[in-house]
């Protein structure tokens, strides 16, 4: 029996330099290229901290051995680092390499379908299947390293301002939300469903009332709903709530979180983060979530809209509706083209189009039949410079807030550079949006969420109206972060049920227990959770959370490595108290 090589890993390929010159060393890593010049070969030997060339020459004995080895093999490798005759500038060991002596193969590996360093050439579908290859990537690997020392960094600064890390429960209650609750079935309990958290919002509010002042937990998180590049079904977040303190206090806590995490010699302010109320934000770029990268902002045209003698502008204006627009400089450079190109990604989010004027070298021109004397003068009575072009969009409110945020947007793609940082606070939401769909009152942030004091009389007459503690953090045009001041009373978080459209056997079902809890002695409190992984996208450069997720479902919520969600034994089933609908489902499908 051969002898069993002693591991023990001492350093790693990536991280060998100039300063290992002369030393005999072993590493140990995974063949990512091989190259046969003569009687030389090359081999690039990869860890989770770099590449290191590894050089068998002519005085390598076992010819064999070498012969034997393919890509992604591991190999175990002892030799001398020597000064390298052509220097790589892309590779921290570029200027050094190790002559090797002694070499075994640890373990061998199948042709892989793809190589992790060409990752970006095959499809996502595949990368998933086989994500234990894709993570080989060493940008992936960078990424996971980010990841953890974000995660400590986090921890550390929350435990020296006095934050306690508590765990809170997996299994759980069916929330308000029960179509986005992943259930899990009791096998003791039958009929009866845990559900896994969307968020831990109630056992963080019990550890207030329990004493807990400060309390941190970095925790996962379950949401059965459509995914966009920034959602999973499964997410972290670093979830924080705090007794006997204002929102003033949270939010100066979190912007130290905040730069103690990004590298602040990036962010262009002095140190403070912008605030804006929700209406504030809404009229000024048409967003919750704005991206102030982005120089332009919405203007009201209303009052100034009659200057341009426009029957059209004229009628929207007769149905109590506004004109609202952006003003854009180096008109010149929005081609005929262009401006149909603009006007059908309007209409392609559901608008009747846009309005726009601009001055040229023939005189002013617009989309509609406007004098040109008349744009001239709307010009100046907005202090507009006559190199700016002018889009106008009008109708509702909220429906050309929407359209004017996204067109900003579009507009302002050559201003969203990654390498810059603009944080903002958005407060003041309304506590209530009308679900449409259910004809009913929902929450903007969740039930919990405190209304204003000065807005408590509104409940009754006009719950639309009424304002909540509430505040986001965005990041780049990326909400990062959300939170509330809650409610305290028992009689108030009843009202809101309530208003909410909930029965009292539906309140008393799924809140009893936590009503029982604010009857005894509940502090002040407040909290916020912030999105871990959104955060780790952004400081990555990443478009996706899938980047920055080791094992990542799919946007359609499926494991393509595990084969997930998959179906169970009729046996399994049977333990649960439940019965398969596949056949029905079959046969409603026809």
């Amino acid at each position: 029996m051969a002898e069993r090589e002693y591991l023990k890993r001492e350093f790693y390929c990536g991280k060998i330099n100039e300063k290992f010159i002369g030393k005999r060393i072993t590493v140990y890593g995974w063949i990512q290229v091989k190259r046969e010049l003569g009687s030389i070969t090359f081999i690039d030997l990869r860890d989770r901290e770099g590449i290191l060339q590894v050089v068998f020459n002519d005085k390598f004995q076992d010819k064999e051995l070498l012969k034997q080895m393919g890509r992604e093999y591991i190999l175990s490798v002892t030799g001398k680092v020597i000064r390298r005759s052509s220097p790589n500038p892309e590779l921290f060991s570029g200027n050094i390499e190790l002559v090797a002596e002694e070499a075994k193969i640890l373990s061998e590996s199948e042709l892989p379908p793809f190589f992790p360093e060409n990752r970006t050439k095959v499809s996502e579908e595949l990368r998933f299947k086989y994500r234990y290859l894709d993570l080989r990537n060493q940008k992936l690997q960078k990424n996971f390293k980010i990841r953890s020392e974000i995660n400590l960094k986090a921890r550390n600064y929350l435990a020296a301002n006095g934050f306690i890390d508590i765990e809170t429960p997996v299994l759980t209650k069916a929330t308000p939300e029960g179509a986005r609750d992943y259930l899990v079935p009791s096998r003791i309990y039958k009929t009866k469903m845990f559900a896994l958290p969307q968020s831990p919002q109630i056992f963080k509010q019990l550890l207030m009332i329990s004493g807990f002042d400060r309390y941190y937990q970095i925790t996962k998180c379950f949401r059965d709903e459509d995914l966009r590049a920034d959602r999973q079904p499964e997410f972290t977040q670093i979830d924080i709530e705090m007794s006997f303190a204002e929102p003033e206090e949270l939010l100066t806590i979190i912007n130290g979180l905040i730069k103690d995490i990004f590298p602040m010699e990036k962010y262009p302010g002095n140190g403070t983060f912008k605030i804006l109320s929700y209406q504030e934000s809404m009229n000024r770029y048409g967003t919750d979530a704005p991206d102030l990268r982005i120089p332009y902002h919405i203007q009201d045209f209303s009052h100034t809209a009659s200057i341009l003698k426009s029957k059209l502008l004229n009628e929207i204006m007769d149905n109590n509706n506004t004109i609202k627009g952006l003003a854009v400089p180096e008109s010149q450079s929005y081609s005929r083209n262009t401006l149909d190109t603009i006007n059908q990604f309007i209409k392609d989010l559901g608008g009747h189009g846009v309005i726009w004027m601009k001055n040229s070298e023939q005189g002013f021109k617009s989309s509609l039949k406007i004098d040109g004397h008349d744009m001239e003068k709307f010009f100046a009575a907005n202090t507009i410079d006559k190199n700016h072009i002018i889009f106008l969009i009008g109708g509702a409110a909220e429906s050309i807030h929407f359209l004017l945020g996204k067109l900003r947007e579009y507009l302002g793609k050559e201003y969203q550079d990654k390498n810059r940082l603009e944080f903002c606070w958005i407060t003041d939401f309304p506590l209530f949006f009308y679900n449409q769909e259910e004809k009913r009152l929902d929450s903007n942030h969740h039930p919990f969420t405190s209304p204003r004091t000065e807005d408590l009389e509104k409940l009754d007459s006009d719950p639309l109206q009424v304002r909540s503690i509430a505040y986001d953090l965005v990041l780049n045009g990326v909400e990062i972060a959300g939170g509330s001041q809650r409610i305290k009373d028992v009689h108030l978080q009843k009202k809101i049920f309530k208003l909410l459209n909930l029965s009292d056997k539906e309140i008393t079902e799924k809140f009893g227990f936590f009503l029982n809890a604010l009857k005894f002695g509940a502090p002040p409190h407040l909290g916020i959770a912030l999105g871990f992984d959104r955060i780790i996208m952004l400081l990555t450069g990443e478009e996706s959370i899938r980047e920055v997720i080791a094992f990542p479902k799919t946007t359609s919520s499926l494991c393509l490595l595990t084969g997930s969600p998959s179906s169970v034994s009729e046996k399994q089933l049977l333990e649960l108290g439940l019965k398969s609908l596949d056949q029905g489902f079959k046969r409603s499908k026809k």
